[in-house]
Formats: structure tokens, sequence, C-alpha cells
């Protein structure tokens, strides 16, 4: 997700912080997951809770949990099919919350935005003239003047609502293709036509974006090597400005064990074969899914690290230094629902507290740096650390950060170093308890520019990511699942 979420899967992750069990654990998007969120007791007014924050650095997420059809690989926070008064409801919640929202910020200005869900674009042109409105107006959110991604679909990229979202100010498009072959497509319970597809992509360069992004996903069933070029290359024509390549998460209800092993080994191959044909195509890679033209990153910018995050919608997250908040979670068709219907009926006051989340102590809060920094390609900036922690990360995640050097999946790099960790100690872990210290001390890379993944550590972000979680984190995860 760009930072916010996407329209693909946000599957809890694997919660028993192994790393060895395979390299499609989940993928961490943000940290904590949802199912680690829990009601806040007392409820904090949302005055408190952002009474402290800088508001100098926002950015704006609009959540809209409305799609035309429900594909088969989505565990996204959706609802398909809403009537017009229903979504008419939901507009109504929105500017309730906005309103509430507004009134507990001091000044805040935004520097980005991104409307994601679900479907945006499922709204009508003037339902996303009103969603526009009600930003603008109550929020004091200059969408013109920002990066500004929206999501959309084949089905629902027409040229009303692209219009609509052109003069609005968005500057960035993503469109969920998954696969150019109608085959797939259908494997994927996604019935699209390759020219529905086209159709799409041409009215959205007719636009004339400032970035486009295509997703794609691999591991489909029947799905090849032969195939999945096919799709990489029918996305290149377009010349998009971001292609994001996604693993499929739909596990089979059949074939454990070693057929298990096969799916994961196959989506391995495809994920390197797409990286290396991006890679030659002359993209730059920015995390395990993200790929991205040179010189097109200034459409969307958020510092996951650090930035504060202003969310609309029952599906919203938002983020403070040390709280982290939304509503109820849910995957089931029912539940989420359920949860709609609740939201559209609450009243102005019940929009001013913050109901469910999860608090982020110092320990959380270096945990949250050092995930939301290791998987990106970039990697981790140790100044950077330590000038906001007045810690070194080499200190405080000595056994993590060694059992992945140990793996050859992390590398430091920049001023000071030496192209290895000096003196490692074991080939570390295969959980991260951090009970066996893998031996790497921070006095040793102290001066290192950076600390990144290796290309295959690159590869294995699914497994590394969910392997970082705190015990705590994976002990609410757990509860989560359990009940």
């Amino acid at each position: 997700m760009t930072p916010t979420a996407r329209g693909l899967p946000e599957a809890p992750p694997a919660v028993d912080g192994s790393i060895d069990t395979g390299p499609y654990q989940g993928y961490v998007y943000a940290y904590p997951h949802k199912t680690a969120y829990r009601p806040l007791r007392p409820r904090p007014s949302l005055r408190d809770v952002w009474a402290a924050e800088p508001s100098g650095s926002l950015s704006l997420y609009l959540h809209i949990p409305f799609c035309e059809m429900r594909c088969g690989f989505c565990n996204l926070f959706t609802r398909t099919g809403a009537p017009e008064e229903l979504v008419a409801a939901y507009l109504d919640a929105l500017e309730r919350q906005a309103r509430a929202v507004r009134d507990a910020l001091e000044e805040p200005r935004f520097v980005t935005a991104a409307i994601g869900g679900g479907t945006p674009t499922y709204l009508s042109a003037a339902e996303l003239t009103r969603m526009f409105d009600l930003t603008e107006q109550i929020m004091g959110a200059d969408l013109r003047a920002v990066p500004l991604s929206v999501e959309t679909s084949p089905a629902t990229a027409t040229a009303d609502r692209l219009a609509v979202l052109a003069e609005r100010g968005a500057t960035r498009v993503s469109i969920g293709v998954q696969s150019f072959i109608d085959a797939e497509a259908r494997a994927a319970v996604r019935p699209q036509r390759r020219h529905e597809v086209e159709t799409a992509l041409g009215r959205i360069r007719e636009a004339g974006f400032e970035a486009l992004n295509i997703d794609l996903i691999y591991g489909i069933d029947g799905q090849t090597e032969r195939s999945w070029r096919h799709s990489l290359d029918a996305a290149l024509a377009w010349r998009p400005e971001e292609l994001y390549l996604y693993p499929l998460y739909v596990r089979p209800l059949t074939g454990l064990g070693r057929r298990a092993h096969d799916w994961d080994d196959h989506r391995l191959g495809l994920y390197r074969q797409g990286r290396d044909h991006l890679l030659a195509a002359g993209y730059e890679q920015v995390s395990m899914r993200m790929f991205r033209l040179p010189g097109s990153a200034g459409a969307t910018e958020y510092c996951c690290q650090s930035d504060g995050m202003v969310g609309l919608g029952c599906g919203a997250r938002s983020y403070t230094a040390d709280l982290h908040y939304s509503y109820e979670y849910a995957v089931g068709a029912g539940q989420v629902r359920a949860i709609i219907d609740d939201y559209v009926r609450l009243a102005p006051e019940e929009f001013a507290v913050a109901n469910v989340g999860f608090r982020l102590g110092e320990d959380e809060r270096r945990r949250r740096h050092l995930i939301q920094s290791l998987l990106q390609a970039e990697g981790l900036e140790t100044a950077a650390y330590r000038e906001r922690f007045g810690t070194e990360v080499t200190a405080d995640f000595d056994a993590e950060l060694g059992s992945l050097a140990a793996r050859g999946w992390l590398e430091p790099v920049g001023p000071g170093t030496r192209g290895t960790f000096d003196n490692l100690d074991a080939p570390g872990p295969a959980e991260f308890s951090g009970a066996e210290p893998a031996g790497i001390s921070g006095a040793r890379v102290a001066d290192t520019g950076r600390l990144r993944l290796t290309a295959e550590g690159l590869a294995h972000s699914d497994a590394i990511g969910p392997a970082l979680f705190s015990s705590r984190v994976r002990e609410l995860m757990a509860g989560y699942e359990a009940c």
C-alpha cells in the first residue's frame, strides 16, 4: 500500500514468531496488525489523543469499504453490492466523523493523502464529488496541492469517475489488474476480460495522472513462468510509473506438507523472475512488492516510521506516536456488514473518541521503526534511529539482526562498512525470542550508514516482518484468532 491500505490481501501474518516455516507468513504493511488492537477502556477523547502530537506534517486516509465484487484472494474490510442508500448513509457518517476529528486537531497541515478500500471508485461521480467536498471543506486538506493516491478497478475506472479524480487533484491512480490472462483472472475469482482492463488503462492514461500503478499477482492456480511473463510484459507496455507484485495468499484446502512447500518454491521462483524482469526494464525496487520508474517518487510520499496518520472511515487506522486506533476489524462478510451498519448509525459524539487500538511503549516504537525500515529496499539508517531513540539499533535488536545476517539476509552499507558483521556468532535462532543472542554488537556497526536486507532477504520479507513482531503483539494476535 502505498503505505496505506491497498486493494489486496491483509490477512493476519503468522503469530508464532518463526522465520523458518516458509517465506509467505503475511504481508506486513503496518505494525502492529489490527488483530492486536483491543477496546480502549476508558475511551480517550481524540483531543487528548492528538494534543501533544505534531500536526504540521500529517497524512490523511479515507476508507471506502465497498466493491462491485469480492475477489477470491481478497481479505480486505469491504462489502459488495452496497445499495445507493447505504453509500449515502456512509458519506453522512464520514461527514460527522470528519467534523469530530477536525475539532480534535490543532491547525493540521496535511502533506499527503490517499483514498482506499474496498474500491473508492465504486462511488459514482456525484458521490466522489461529495466525498472530496466534505474532505476539503471540513478537514481543510488542500488535495490539489499534495500527493493524492486513489484506488480503482477495471470495472469502475469510468471516464466520468476518472474526470472527478483528475479535477480534484489525484496524482496517482492504482488499479488492481492481477493478471492480463482471462483464465487466470477467473481462477482468482476476478471475472474480468483483458479488453476491459486495457480500456480502463487507456482511460487512466488519457486522464493524465502523474503516476499509474498496476497491481499483479503471482501464484495463481495454473500460472506458469511463461504466463507470468506475459502479464508482466502486458503491464510494461503501459510503462506504469509503479508496479506492485503480490504473492497469492489463498492457501489450498488440500495438499499439505510437500505440496505446500512446492507452492512456496513456485511463488519464490515467480517473484525472482518478476523482480529481475522489472529491474532489466529500468525499474528500481522499493520493497519486496513495489517497483517504480526512477524519478517518479513524488506522486506519493509517506514516512511510515514517523509521520502521523489521520484516518476517516470505518476501516481506517489513525496513528499517533503512542496510540494506533481504529474501529472493529473483520474479514467475514457478515461481520463487515454489521460493522458498517453500526458505523453509519453513530451519533456525532461517538466520533470524538478512540474506540479500539494499541498503545505503543518505547520498545514497540523502536520495533515498529525497525520493521517498517528493514522491509524497504533502502533499509534502516542507523544515525536516524540513534537520533530518534538515543540508542543503537544493533544493541536494541542484537539477536534479531544477527540471525538475519547469519542467513545472508542482512548487510551493512555506507560509511564505515566492512562488508560483513565482524565476529558474527552462530547462525542465529529459528525464532526471534532474544533468548539466544546471535552476537551482533552495536559497537561494531554503529558507524555504518545503513542496515538493509540483501536481495534474498527482501525475497523473504513476508517471513522476516512477522518474525520481528514482539511477543506481546503475537499473543494479542493469537488471542484475537481464538475468539
